[in-house]
């Protein structure tokens, strides 16, 4: 079983990421897949693994998709079968990964008002993109098992809600501890 994880820039996607593999790093019903990007491996963010396009081209991959102009992809190592694999993934290839695996959508959000005021402290981007950003409408494709994750206290409580989610597709795919 498959575990999307998905939101809005400034979500906190990876910060409860980069969390909950830690707490369950000896957890032999999960593996957390690391992405290929075509991005400098300093850049900040999420560890991944840093290819430049030709070198992307050539991998082999389950899932990729491009987006802010960068590409992304899951590569097929990266996706075992057996286990829960939690995949940080665009909403934009979640109908393919539904259609390869079952799949459960971890929607890690915040309002509106906190994801700018956490886009801002990145000091990446300019107040205009911030707003053009938070109102980007991207709908989930409709049919999937979506459970929101509300990120929008201290961490370790958006840390236990997405374990929650986590707990559920062992329970739905039957993998005990």
């Amino acid at each position: 079983m498959w575990v999307a994880v998905v939101g809005p820039s400034g979500a906190g996607k990876d910060t409860l990421l980069s969390r909950v593999r830690v707490d369950l790093v000896d957890d032999p019903r999960f593996h957390f897949a690391r992405r290929a990007i075509t991005r400098a491996a300093d850049a900040g963010g999420e560890d991944h693994e840093a290819l430049d396009q030709a070198a992307f081209e050539r991998r082999d991959f389950v899932l990729r998709w491009q987006a802010h102009g960068l590409l992304y992809g899951i590569p097929r190592e990266e996706a075992p079968r057996g286990k829960v694999t939690v995949m940080n993934l665009s909403r934009g290839v979640l109908a393919e990964a539904a259609s390869l695996a079952p799949l459960l959508v971890a929607e890690v959000t915040a309002p509106p008002a906190l994801l700018a005021a956490r886009l801002a402290l990145r000091g990446r981007e300019s107040a205009a993109d911030i707003a053009a950003r938070l109102t980007r409408d991207a709908p989930l494709p409709p049919g999937l098992a979506v459970r929101q994750v509300i990120n929008d206290g201290p961490v370790n409580l958006g840390v236990a809600r997405l374990r929650a989610v986590l707990e559920e597709a062992c329970e739905q795919a039957g993998i005990r501890p």
